[in-house]
C-alpha cells in the first residue's frame, strides 16, 4: 500500500490543549495537499476550518472529549452545535464508567442519541480500549454494532494508551458490518499504518503520518 492510499484512510489530527488557529490552518493545508480522509480538530475551530476548506476536505471533531463522562444531554448539544458549524464527522467518547458498571443499555441509548443529533453525518464511537478488559471490548463491539454508528474507534490517545494490533484484531472479529474500525493513538510509522489496515482498520487517527510524508518529500 503506497502513501497516497494510506492517506485516504487517515484522519489528520490535532487535538492538543494549546492548539491555535495557525496550527489548525496548517493541518488543513496538509490535509488538502495529501488528500487525507479528514482533519480531526477541536470543536471550537470547526466553523472557522469549514469556512477555510470549503468542500475540499471533510472536517471531523470530537464530542465528550477526552473523558467521556459528560451527560448525554451535553454530548447531544455539542454534536448539534458541531454539525451546525459544518462538521462532517463526529468522534464521540463513551462513558467508560457506565461500561465498568455494566450499564450497556445506557451506553447504547447515549450513542443512539448522539447519532440522531449527527443529522446524517458520520459517527465514530471511541471506546478507550486501554481502559477496558477484553470482555468489555467485545461487549462494546456488540453495542456499537447495534447503535447505527459508522465506526468504532479504539482510543482518544489521552488515557495512557492508544491502538494496539491485538485490540484491532479482536474488534475485527466481533463487530458486525457495516460497522468499521478506526485505530487511533500511537500510530507513528507507515509500517504501523499498514499493519492496522491489514488487521481490519478502515481509518487511522494520527498526526504523525503526514509529518513523515512531508519529511520524505
Amino acid at each position: 500500500m503506497n502513501y497516497a492510499e494510506i492517506m485516504r484512510h487517515t484522519d489528520h489530527t490535532l487535538l492538543g490543549v494549546a492548539a491555535t488557529w495557525q496550527q489548525i490552518r496548517t493541518i488543513c493545508d496538509e490535509g488538502m495537499e495529501f488528500k487525507t480522509a479528514s482533519v480531526c480538530i477541536p470543536a471550537s475551530y470547526v466553523a472557522q476550518a469549514k469556512e477555510y476548506v470549503g468542500d475540499k476536505l471533510p472536517i471531523c471533531t470530537v464530542i465528550g472529549f477526552p473523558n467521556g463522562y459528560s451527560t448525554t444531554a451535553v454530548k447531544v448539544c455539542e454534536t448539534e452545535v458541531a454539525v451546525a458549524d459544518g462538521a462532517d464527522e463526529i468522534d464521540m467518547v463513551i462513558n467508560v464508567g457506565w461500561v465498568k458498571d455494566g450499564l450497556y443499555d445506557q451506553v447504547l441509548e447515549e450513542i443512539r442519541a448522539v447519532k440522531a443529533a449527527c443529522n446524517g453525518k458520520l459517527l465514530k464511537v471511541i471506546i478507550e480500549t486501554c481502559l477496558l478488559t477484553d470482555e468489555e471490548k467485545i461487549r462494546m463491539c456488540q453495542v456499537v454494532s447495534q447503535s447505527g454508528a459508522e465506526y468504532i474507534k479504539t482510543s482518544t490517545g489521552f488515557a495512557g494508551g492508544g491502538a494496539t494490533r491485538e485490540d484491532v484484531a479482536l474488534m475485527a472479529k466481533h463487530i458486525t458490518p457495516p460497522l468499521r474500525i478506526k485505530a487511533a493513538g500511537g500510530i507513528s510509522s507507515f509500517e504501523d499504518a499498514q499493519d492496522f489496515l491489514a488487521l481490519g482498520a478502515d481509518r487511522l487517527g494520527t498526526s504523525r503520518l503526514v509529518k513523515l510524508a512531508i519529511a520524505e518529500k
